[in-house]
């Protein structure tokens, strides 16, 4: 990762090509797993979509210090993980209208396979070597359940490449389940990672549209913008 003296000496030396770099690509995992129905699928793409249009997101995503690449896919088992939106470079409330659009007709692909979460880590890695050229990289996962098919997000880390990516979570469900404890020892990793915390899929929209404001949000360091969380 690179650190802040590096960066501040890049936009330093090169104001407009700074303005111009992709500052975040941002990936949003969700689970579709066996235990997300019907129901709860769609509270999860309409939550993200609502999401993405809400003022306060736009306004983070659009006049930012550059813009940001986000891609979206499902996952569930070992082998079912599916992109819904390849990286889109967002330069403006329109792109974002049009993901929204996009994940309103999306209908689901899988809805037996258990939760591989090492699987999808596995995956986001791979989404994220063909990524835009960005100065910061986010993997924002989703799930209501624990990894319970293949390995689990240890060997992902182990064997794939996270170097320089942050990954949040999503943990969806009550206390008593133990998911967010899960997400909070297992799943998270970099440094400013940190989940973010839903009920049950009613509370899904407003856990995403918190959780994006965070990730999108700037911290000035000496004049040089970090996003929040990648403090070195």
């Amino acid at each position: 990762m690179r650190t802040a003296a590096a960066l501040a000496f890049a936009l330093a030396a090169s104001p407009v090509a700074a303005q111009e770099q992709c500052r975040l690509a941002l990936l949003l995992g969700v689970d579709v797993s066996a235990s997300v129905d019907a129901g709860e699928y769609r509270q999860q793409l309409d939550g993200i979509a609502s999401a993405l249009i809400a003022p306060e997101i736009v306004e983070a995503f659009v006049n930012g210090p550059g813009p940001v690449a986000l891609s979206i896919y499902e996952w569930s088992g070992r082998f079912q993980q599916d992109l819904i939106v390849d990286w889109t470079l967002i330069t403006s409330e329109e792109d974002l209208t049009r993901i929204a659009e996009r994940l309103a007709r999306q209908t689901r692909r899988h809805e037996d396979f258990p939760t591989a979460l090492g699987y999808a880590l596995g995956y986001a890695a791979e989404r994220f070597a063909v990524a835009p050229p960005c100065l910061f990289q986010t993997l924002d996962i989703s799930g209501d359940g624990i990894n319970n098919d293949g390995f689990g997000p240890a060997e992902a880390y182990a064997h794939f490449p996270f170097v320089g990516i942050t990954v949040n979570g999503l943990a969806i469900g009550g206390a008593a389940r133990g998911i967010e404890e899960y997400y909070l020892s297992e799943v998270i990793r970099g440094p400013g990672a940190f989940v973010e915390y839903a009920d049950s899929h009613d509370d899904f929209a407003r856990a995403m549209r918190r959780k994006l404001e965070r990730e999108l949000g700037v911290m000035i360091l000496g004049g040089l913008a970090l996003p929040t969380g990648q403090l070195p």
